[in-house]
């Protein structure tokens, strides 16, 4: 069997996982305990995931098997029989928005054959990323926030100041913020969540062109996999704090620590990635309880058709 019909025979069942987690945290949801929500979907997850028929590997997890009881990287999940998998997931992106009951809170995972993805340590990476439909090339991680810009401005034919840029709202993005308020761009701040926050750059009603910033690198390849699914460009360079994370980097077999990687890098094979709302999201609505039934809303997409299906599911409560 190919590997885009593995990934279809599985898809559906990756994303009843998902909405498994989803669910889960939803419980958490504004009760100021991030790591119960958390550990609530991390268990779901494990418990769908290895309910599928094939040889699942974590190559993006919660951590490795050191400080990561259950969805460690290089877990083996699944029934063991079927086809060899890679996996990337967050079982709640988004922890804090959880806790507090804020937007845009996911279940999110990445399914792809064997040597699919890039095997990511758990240390920070720059990131640009555009939607699809500009020329290849358009955003370059190496040129400046304002050279990013005037390239998405002149590829759009329009100016830089109708530039809409989604950037994560930390410290150490001030001058990002500092050279496209100079522009007259405009600026979408997010607290947390850059997976959803690289993919509004796909999506026409976010108005979001460019997102850019530092963030987790496995939730780069969380979101290279979406944008692999529908189009698009994105850039990652991993961030070393210290030599402990560069020891990290060793154990994955990255020998390169100043690699500027591509999409077609981060996410090299037929993928599919899935998203279920924790709470209400520009993606997805959240998890909801209504007449003994509970409501998700999970996004999929894959990248052998392009395709990107929204599926809306009710289920008994319990």
């Amino acid at each position: 069997m190919s590997d885009a019909r593995n990934i279809q025979r599985l898809v559906f069942d990756a994303a009843r996982a998902a909405e498994d987690a989803a669910i889960a945290a939803a419980a958490w949801v504004g009760r100021g305990d991030k790591e119960a929500a958390d550990q609530a979907a991390v268990d779901a997850l494990r418990n769908g995931l290895n309910s599928m028929d094939m040889r699942g590997r974590i190559v993006i997890g919660e951590g490795e098997r050191d400080e990561a009881p259950m969805l460690y990287i290089g877990e083996e999940v699944g029934t063991g029989e079927g086809p060899e998998i890679d996996i990337a997931l967050d079982p709640l992106e988004g922890t804090s928005l959880t806790a507090k009951g804020m937007a845009n809170a996911l279940a999110v995972l990445a399914i792809s054959p064997r040597g699919g993805l890039l095997h990511a340590p758990d240390t920070y990476m720059d990131k640009i990323a555009t939607g699809p439909g500009l020329p290849a090339g358009t955003i370059d991680l190496d040129k400046s926030v304002t050279e990013n810009v005037e390239a998405i401005a002149k590829a759009k034919k329009v100016k830089p100041s109708e530039v809409t840029v989604c950037v994560l709202e930390r410290e150490r993005h001030q001058y990002i913020m500092d050279a496209l308020r100079a522009l007259g761009a405009k600026v979408i701040l997010i607290p947390d969540g850059d997976v959803a926050g690289v993919i509004s750059t796909t999506e026409r009603s976010s108005g979001v062109d460019l997102y850019i910033g530092q963030g987790g690198a496995p939730e780069g390849v969380l979101a290279a996999s979406a944008l692999r699914c529908v189009g698009g460009q994105m850039q990652g360079r991993l961030f070393f704090r210290n030599d402990d994370e560069r020891g990290r980097a060793a154990k994955t077999g990255i020998t390169d620590l100043d690699r500027k990687y591509d999409l077609t890098e981060l996410a090299s094979k037929d993928c599919a990635f899935i998203a279920a709302g924790v709470t209400d999201g520009t993606m997805v609505h959240g998890v909801r309880h209504s007449g003994g039934m509970v409501v998700t809303n999970t996004v999929i997409m894959q990248s052998a058709d392009k395709s990107v299906r929204h599926l809306r599911s009710r289920r008994p409560q319990g």
